[in-house]
C-alpha cells in the first residue's frame, strides 16, 4: 500500500464514517461506508454554498473559466457531440428533449440545439446564466433541487457534468434528476475521476493530493462509486466514457499542480491530441481509446450514462 492510499485513521462524523483518505482546509476526506462514495467532513451549510456559487464562483474561484471555455469550445465540442450521440443511440429517434443541470456558460446546450435537440439548462451562477442567455439559449437561473425541478417539466435526457462534486448531498439531486426522466430516458453524469490509479501513482512519487480541494470539491467519485450510486437509485448503467488522463503529464515530469501556466500548456497539448485524431478522420479511434481507458477506471473524468427503465 503506497502513501497515497495508506489508511491513516478511521473517522466518524455524525452518521458518516470511513477511512480517512486526505485532509485539507479543515476537512477530512473519508471513504464513507454509509454513502458509498468518498466525501469531505464536516460538510458546509447549504446556504453558504448557495451564496458562493450564485455570486462568486466565476469571479473569484474560477475568474478565467468563462474566457477559457470559449477558447476551448472547438475541442470541447468533440466530447459534447460524443455524449449527445451516445444519448441518441439509447433513445428512440423522436425523443430529443434534454435538460443540462449546472449548464455553466451554455456551450453544451448550444451544441445540443445545433444537433437537433430541444435543449435547455438550469444554472445557479448569475454570470454563467447571463453568458448562456446572450447566446439565445433557454436557461433557468437558479439551483437545481426537488423544488426547482417541479417547474422544469419532463425530459428524455438529463445531463449533469462537474456538478455532484460541489454539493453537500448529491443523492437527492440525482434522485430529482432521475424523476424528471420519462420512462426509458437517459441520465448522463460526469464527475472528476478522483483517487484514481494514476493520481495515486503521482502522489506516491511525492506530489501532494492536488485534486483534494474542500470546500469547493466536497465529493470524490470514481467509476465504481458513481455506478453504485446510480444503480442504488434504480437506474441501469449503459455506458462509461472518459477524457484524456491529465495525470499522465505529472508522471512524465510536468508538475502543473502549482503552476497554472504549465497546467494550461498541458491542457493545450491534450486538446491538440484529440483534435489531431479528429482532423485525421480518426474520431472513432479516439472514442474507442477513451472507452478502453474508462474500462480500466482511468481518465480524468468518470462519465456514466444510465437508463430509467
Amino acid at each position: 500500500m503506497n502513501a497515497a492510499t495508506a489508511v491513516q485513521e478511521y473517522v466518524r462524523w455524525g452518521h458518516h464514517c470511513g477511512s480517512r483518505l486526505a485532509a485539507r482546509n479543515g476537512h477530512d476526506v473519508i471513504a464513507c461506508e454509509i454513502c458509498g462514495f468518498s466525501h469531505a467532513v464536516p460538510l458546509p451549510e447549504a446556504d453558504a454554498l448557495e451564496r458562493e456559487y450564485r455570486e462568486n464562483y466565476y469571479t473569484e474561484e474560477k475568474p478565467t473559466y468563462l474566457a477559457h471555455a470559449g477558447e476551448d469550445q472547438e475541442w470541447a465540442r468533440l466530447a459534447q457531440i460524443d455524449r449527445l450521440d451516445a444519448l441518441a443511440r439509447l433513445l428512440p429517434a423522436n425523443r430529443r428533449r434534454l435538460l443540462d443541470i449546472g449548464s455553466g456558460p451554455g456551450f453544451f446546450v448550444k451544441t445540443a440545439v445545433e444537433q437537433g435537440w430541444q435543449a435547455e439548462g438550469i444554472e445557479p451562477s448569475r454570470q454563467a446564466a447571463a453568458h448562456a442567455r446572450n447566446m439565445g439559449l433557454l436557461i433557468t437561473e437558479g439551483f437545481f433541487s426537488r423544488e426547482s425541478a417541479k417547474q422544469l417539466g419532463c425530459f428524455d435526457a438529463v445531463h449533469m457534468n462537474n456538478m455532484l462534486e460541489h454539493v453537500p448531498d448529491p443523492v437527492p439531486l440525482v434522485e430529482a434528476a432521475r424523476d424528471l426522466l420519462e420512462p426509458g430516458g437517459a441520465l448522463c453524469v460526469g464527475v472528476p475521476n478522483d483517487f484514481s490509479p494514476l493520481q495515486n501513482a503521482a502522489a506516491a512519487s511525492g506530489l501532494a493530493q492536488w485534486w483534494v480541494a474542500p470546500p469547493h470539491h466536497l465529493n470524490y467519485f470514481d467509476f465504481d462509486s458513481l455506478t453504485r450510486l446510480l444503480e442504488r437509485l434504480g437506474l441501469r448503467v449503459a455506458e462509461r466514457h472518459t477524457s484524456y488522463p491529465m495525470e499522465a503529464f505529472l508522471l512524465m515530469g510536468d508538475d502543473y499542480t502549482a503552476d497554472p501556466a504549465l497546467g494550461r500548456a498541458c491542457h493545450t497539448r491534450r486538446k491538440r491530441f484529440d483534435l489531431a485524431l479528429e482532423h485525421a478522420g480518426l474520431g472513432e479511434l479516439r472514442r474507442s481509446f477513451y472507452g478502453a481507458l474508462a474500462g480500466l477506471g482511468l481518465g480524468r473524468e468518470a462519465l456514466v450514462i444510465a437508463i430509467k427503465d
